[in-house]
This record gives C-alpha cells, sequence and structure tokens, in this order.
C-alpha cells in the first residue's frame, strides 16, 4: 500500500513501514485525468505537474505531453521549456491527461508564475519557502502530490511543510467511486497565523516564528515547528520526560500494525525504552519529536521492525496521547490529540479548521487504530479517472 511516507522517495519524505503486500488486480489506466479548479478568486493562476518517471525528472505540460529536463552544465539553469499550466478565470476548471509517474507534485500559484531550475545530474530545484533569495519565496503557491503507477493514483494535501493557499482534492473513479478530501477551507491562513501568534504570546513561546509574511507585510505562508526547531529548544522536553517516567513502571504496548504484531517496551536503567524484541529509543529531544525524523527516530540503518514502531512512537509524541494511552495506537481517539499544554500546536490548529479533520500536518499523521479513521488527507484508486484538485483563495 502506498502511503505519503513511502511514495514520494528518498530526500522528500521518510519511508516508514514496508509495503504491504498487493491485492491483485488490474493494472490502472496509462494515464487520468487531472482537473484544475480555479477557485482562488483571482483570474490569473497557474500550475505545474511535475515528479519522477524512472529515475528521471518529468514535466508535464498543458497539452498532456512530457518534458524532460536535460542535464545542465551548471548549477540553478533555468528549466528549459514553458511548463506552466494556465488556469483560467476565476471559476473556471482546465483538465490535463497525466501518464504514471511518482513522487510527483501539483504545484498551484495565484498571480504569477513559477520559476523553475535544474541542477547537473539532472535534479530539479523546486520553489523553496526557506530560502528568502528563491525568486518564488515571495509569491504565492502551495502544492499537492501524487505517486501513479500501475497499482494505483495515490494522492494527498500536505501540510507538513507548510499552510498558504488552501486546497481541495476529489478523485472519481471509473467504477464510479467519488472520494473527496476537503481541505482547509478558503481564507484559513490568516485564523491560524492569529492563533499561533496568540499562542507566542501566552507562553512566550516561538510559535509566531513560523509565519512568513509577503513584501506587503501580510501572511503569505505558516511553516511546519520542525523548520524552526532551533528555537523550540525544551519546549516538548518535560512532556516527553513525563513519558518516559511512566514507561519504567509501566508496560507500553505497540501494535505494529504489520507482519510484526503487538510489541511491549519498558523504560530500563539506562534510560532506553527497549522493546521485547530488542529494539531500543533513546529519549528524543523536542526537534527529534517535531521533525519525526532525526535522534531515536531517524531512518537511517533501521531495521523493518524499527521502521515500524517510529511512526506510532512519533505520533503519538506530536498529538501528546503517548503519556495517557499505553496503548498505541489502537486507543487512540482524535478528540484527545493536543490536548497537553505544551504540544505540536501548528499541528492542533491545521486539524481544527479542517472540516473532516483530514490532512497531513506531520509525517506520520497518518497512524491512526486498526479500523479507525483517516487522519491523513489521502485518496487512492485503483481506476483512476479524474482527480479534481480545487484551488482556494489564501484570504
Amino acid at each position: 500500500m502506498v502511503t505519503r511516507r513511502n511514495f514520494l522517495g528518498a530526500g522528500a519524505a521518510a519511508i516508514a513501514v514496508p509495503l504491504l503486500p498487493r491485492r491483485a488486480f488490474a493494472a490502472t489506466p496509462a494515464r487520468f485525468n487531472l482537473a484544475l479548479l480555479n477557485a482562488s478568486g483571482q483570474n490569473t493562476a497557474f500550475a505545474y505537474v511535475t515528479g519522477f518517471d524512472n529515475g528521471r525528472p518529468v514535466f508535464v505540460r498543458a497539452d498532456g505531453s512530457a518534458y524532460y529536463p536535460p542535464s545542465p552544465s551548471a548549477p540553478v539553469t533555468p528549466l528549459g521549456a514553458d511548463c506552466a499550466i494556465p488556469l483560467g478565470a476565476n471559476g473556471s476548471t482546465v483538465r490535463v491527461s497525466v501518464p504514471r509517474m511518482y513522487g510527483a507534485r501539483i504545484y498551484l500559484c495565484i498571480g504569477s508564475r513559477l520559476d523553475f531550475y535544474v541542477n547537473p545530474g539532472p535534479a530539479v530545484v523546486h520553489p523553496s519557502f526557506l530560502n528568502t533569495s528563491d525568486s518564488n519565496f515571495n509569491k504565492n503557491w502551495t502544492f499537492a502530490e501524487f505517486t501513479f503507477n500501475e497499482y494505483e493514483l495515490f494522492s494527498n494535501i500536505s501540510y507538513v511543510d507548510f499552510v498558504a493557499a488552501p486546497l481541495g482534492l476529489s478523485l472519481r473513479s471509473l467504477s464510479g467511486r467519488v472520494e473527496t478530501i476537503p481541505g482547509l477551507p478558503a481564507a484559513s491562513l490568516d485564523p491560524i497565523c492569529y492563533s499561533l501568534q496568540q499562542q507566542a504570546t501566552q507562553e512566550g513561546s516561538a510559535w509566531n516564528s513560523l509565519i512568513q509574511r509577503g513584501p506587503d507585510g501580510r501572511n503569505l505562508r505558516a511553516m511546519s515547528a520542525h523548520y524552526q526547531a532551533s528555537r523550540f529548544q525544551d519546549y516538548l522536553t518535560g512532556y516527553i520526560d513525563a513519558c518516559w517516567n511512566k514507561y519504567r513502571n509501566t508496560t507500553l504496548t505497540v501494535d505494529t500494525q504489520s507482519g510484526f504484531g503487538v510489541l511491549t517496551a519498558r523504560v530500563g536503567g539506562d534510560n532506553l525504552l527497549r522493546f521485547n524484541n530488542g529494539e531500543a529509543f533513546a529519549k528524543p529531544s523536542t526537534a527529534d519529536v517535531l521533525s519525526c525524523d532525526s535522534g531515536p527516530f531517524s531512518l537511517g540503518g533501521a531495521s523493518d521492525v524499527r521502521k515500524a514502531i517510529i511512526p506510532r512512537l512519533a505520533a503519538a509524541l506530536n498529538r501528546t496521547t503517548l503519556l495517557d494511552n499505553p496503548n498505541q495506537p489502537n486507543g487512540e481517539v482524535a478528540s484527545r490529540f493536543y490536548r497537553n499544554a505544551q504540544t505540536n500546536h501548528y499541528a492542533r490548529l491545521v486539524h481544527e479548521r479542517l472540516p473532516d479533520n483530514r490532512g497531513y500536518a506531520f509525517p506520520y499523521d497518518d497512524v491512526t487504530a486498526s479500523g479507525g479513521p483517516d487522519f491523513s488527507g489521502a485518496a487512492r484508486s485503483g481506476d483512476p479517472d479524474t482527480l479534481t484538485v480545487t484551488l482556494r483563495a489564501l484570504r
């Protein structure tokens, strides 16, 4: 099964658990229809579809043709073709035929085109929200993600990097099934930024450092907390310490929801959370929890069973449910997420505004109880017909 954590590929998202055995079913169509609905309130908007095809970066142009950028002789060479897909006036829909590709993104930008560059390799230089000298930094852009292979089309809305102009997804299958991910409502950014500022003022903390503003001083996007991890220092230390102290005398049970079954753990005299299969976890830092991929949560050299444990521990710590629930993740209930005073308030604020509570606000936001509700905001189909992406107003 594809998840956001394994479809993007190395460097774009962490691989968390082994792929489950695939069911036997007919191959997907060679192409799916991408419908781009401009509901931004603006008459100028552009989309870009880019990903990988057999290891090569590829763009899909407005006519459905593929452009494979050649390897340039120098870094940061402008993309050698116009791959912008004009969305048309507000309220209009543009359709593009998309071939199989993986680790793909659908970028959307309101008011202007995006600039893409290529490094030797070739390797595409994507728009950056971290590099203030990037020509795209002050533009109003956002993205959705997908992978389309012979087994299925997997797509999701992600807030793992930032919140900006909201998107919605709707995936219709050839069989007639429709799966809709509403995403954040229009004009969600300003309320989220206001709440981040209020949280920072209330605590004297760094949540307001996540807010990025444009040249006009207005909110442009809100970053995920792990991009400012150094500003949070020991923000979650008290909570993490309390968890480690609890599990010195209480058994933690983790259902890997895989062939590795249910494991148990306790914190020993060496201060390691040691599982009954031999895997051991040092106490993570705040930065480790927010990133989900450093310290004891690093996937480098991790065994497959460790890759199954990490998401469940990291999710419980981001949601601050590990202290109260020793049966992870099967005892998890969304109403108890983010209730600790110190928690991942970025994720809390995103989920509070999602009409169905579905959307990736941290890398392991797809962790849920067996048979429980989906929190990830992903849609998938083995017989995809049309994926509709709706671009909503920033404010």
